[in-house]
């Protein structure tokens, strides 16, 4: 990498530092390039990135946002994988690292709040932001219903007993 892709390189990234909903850094030391590709095309699917970004390099990125205070994760061969979503990016990862040992969540950041590994765990536990959605829209339509059942109720049976009346006066 020469001079000026380190510059290019380094803003983008404290862009994504600044912009993105959470951030996890882990260890990937002996993961094949076909488990990295996986990892890549599960982070890409679920709305995420991965990226192995040099250490220095992160360093220099970090410096001037809320999560300067996790520049000491880079040591040893690291990887940040990010999402807007802040549920997302640690969910996808907690969810390769369960499968493939090799991959160690040292921590990460979610905004100006610096996590360790069990901060991201926890964070991975949580529901996704359209999960959080369709439960919030689930409880806002039982009771609507509930009501129309209920408003509708008398006038069905004001309609049944009238058919009931109908249904004797033509018998007789």
């Amino acid at each position: 990498m020469d001079r000026a892709e380190k510059r290019e390189f380094v803003t983008e990234l404290n862009e994504v530092f600044k912009t993105s909903g959470s951030v996890v850094v882990a260890h990937y030391a002996g993961i094949t390039v076909a488990q990295m590709n996986d990892f890549r095309s599960q982070m890409r699917a679920a709305g995420g990135t991965v990226k192995v970004a040099k250490n220095r390099l992160a360093k220099i990125a970090l410096q001037g946002t809320e999560s300067e205070s996790m520049s000491e994760l880079f040591t040893g061969q690291t990887i940040l994988a990010y999402s807007e979503d802040p549920i997302t990016a640690p969910k996808v990862v907690m969810e390769f690292a369960k499968k493939n040992d090799k991959l160690v969540v040292l921590g990460g950041a979610m905004g100006a709040t610096a996590l360790d590994a069990d901060g991201v765990k926890s964070l991975a536990s949580l529901p996704s932001l359209d999960e959080l959605r369709a439960k919030i829209v689930g409880m806002i339509q039982t009771p609507a219903t509930r009501i129309a059942q209920v408003v509708n109720a008398p006038a069905g049976q004001l309609a049944r007993v009238f058919s009931a009346y109908s249904k004797k006066d033509e018998a007789a």
